[in-house]
């Protein structure tokens, strides 16, 4: 099938779901999570051969992280599809209204945007979310893995579309969209078929998207999340939130990349964080003023500070105040989320103000940046442009909203 075709199955689908029930997209959700859970087997040795291939192509093991899916990650595919069952339902919400002085009512509602694509790297786990929560919101979703999850896509999307159908809605609604660059390139030019595109990914991927698209973009950015540890830190504290967010999962776009040390606390954390990275298996690339502090530190290079690693790999800083902490996150943040261990309240209220960011973390890790922990249920992705959404972009940032006015025959004169 052509990539028109299945865009125009997408529209018909978009337009069942935009009327759909709340009860009737909830029983879908459960008969997915049904039919994944069923499939599971399947989606692990379709997950198997995706992985394999990775390794022969000597793909970082960042990477193989993000695409691999074990059991525990497909129970939680289906429980989040589960999880989004029990949410409420962003369609139809009355975001504000009034009545004019003639007596005409106005009402501000959410409705679906239609047709959502998203093109993502790796990460099948994204697909279930994804068919998921575009299901919720009331749309259709065409969706671009990477060729690396090809294998588990197609498992994936092959037990969604069974759960669909056995609820009576349209398999359609959630499409896999396979092909090479050529095809991602119709999906970023089809205005009238597809009303927003997603991109989710690497700084690659989002830069091609967001500037080659003539369909509406919304921006999942990459995180360079910054730990910056002040002079009055609680310095356990600090060195748990950095342990945290650096290791917990080093992988995923809320890991800590960088740690900026205020001068006068370097001699005493710098040490002890230093050789609790080193335990842990983190390699820190840091300044000359870092590696004084301890063994083992490689010499950061002058694009070091400016991306992501993905991986257990640190830069490193000292930084004689707060005013250069935050011109140094000025100057390398991507906007995703900034974290300030501090006692100083002068100084997190600062930090809060200054920083731009979708997300501003005072004593806490970064890794809370997810549309899970902020109780939204899954996410499909962390929006770090300005327009429409920003953070953790869940159910409700998944819908548009029209104007509906309601009189009892009032003209303008």
């Amino acid at each position: 099938m052509s990539f028109t075709e299945q865009a125009t199955h997408a529209r018909a689908a978009a337009r069942v779901l935009a009327t759909a029930s709340r009860a009737t997209k909830d029983a879908a959700l459960h008969a997915m999570a049904d039919a994944l859970a069923a499939a599971e087997p399947a989606v692990l040795t379709a997950n198997d051969t995706d992985v394999d291939t990775a390794r022969d192509k000597g793909t970082p093991e960042a990477i193989i992280d993000r695409l691999r899916l074990t059991p525990a990650r497909v129970a939680g595919m289906v429980e989040g599809l589960r999880a989004l069952a029990g949410l409420p339902d962003p369609v139809g919400d009355v975001v504000r209204g009034w009545t004019l002085a003639n007596g005409v009512q106005v009402r501000q509602v959410r409705v679906p945007f239609g047709v959502v694509g998203i093109i993502y790297e790796a990460r099948p786990n994204v697909t279930a979310d994804a068919g998921g929560i575009a299901l919720k919101s009331g749309n259709a979703a065409l969706l671009r893995g990477s060729s690396s999850a090809l294998q588990s896509n197609r498992a994936v999307v092959a037990a969604l579309g069974d759960g669909l159908e056995a609820s009576g809605l349209p398999r359609e609604a959630v499409q896999l969209v396979e092909g090479g660059h050529e095809t991602t390139a119709e999906m970023m030019a089809a205005r009238g078929l597809i009303d927003v595109l997603i991109p989710r990914g690497g700084a690659g991927l989002i830069n091609a998207v967001v500037e080659g698209a003539k369909v509406p973009v919304i921006e999942t950015g990459t995180g360079n999340c910054h730990v910056f540890v002040d002079a009055s830190a609680d310095q356990q504290i600090a060195l748990d939130i950095l342990i945290n967010a650096k290791t917990q999962r080093p992988s995923v776009c809320n890991a800590c990349e960088t740690l900026l040390v205020h001068a006068d606390a370097a001699p005493t954390f710098l040490p002890r964080a230093l050789a609790a990275l080193a335990d842990a298996g983190v390699t820190v690339h840091g300044t000359p003023e870092v590696a004084a502090f301890g063994e083992g530190v490689v010499p950061a290079g002058p694009d070091e500070f400016d991306g992501e690693y993905l991986s257990l790999d640190l830069a490193a800083a000292v930084v004689p105040d707060l005013d250069a902490a935050i011109a140094h996150i000025r100057e390398h943040t991507t906007g995703h989320s900034e974290t300030i261990v501090t006692r100083d309240l002068g100084s997190a209220e600062r930090f809060v103000a200054e920083v731009d960011a979708a997300a501003v973390l005072v004593n806490a890790s970064s890794r809370f940046v997810d549309g899970g922990e902020f109780g939204f249920g899954a996410e499909i992705g962390i929006s770090t442009q300005k327009l429409h959404a920003r953070g953790p972009m869940a159910l409700p940032e998944m819908t548009s909203t029209k104007y509906v006015l309601t009189g009892t025959g009032q003209v303008r004169g």
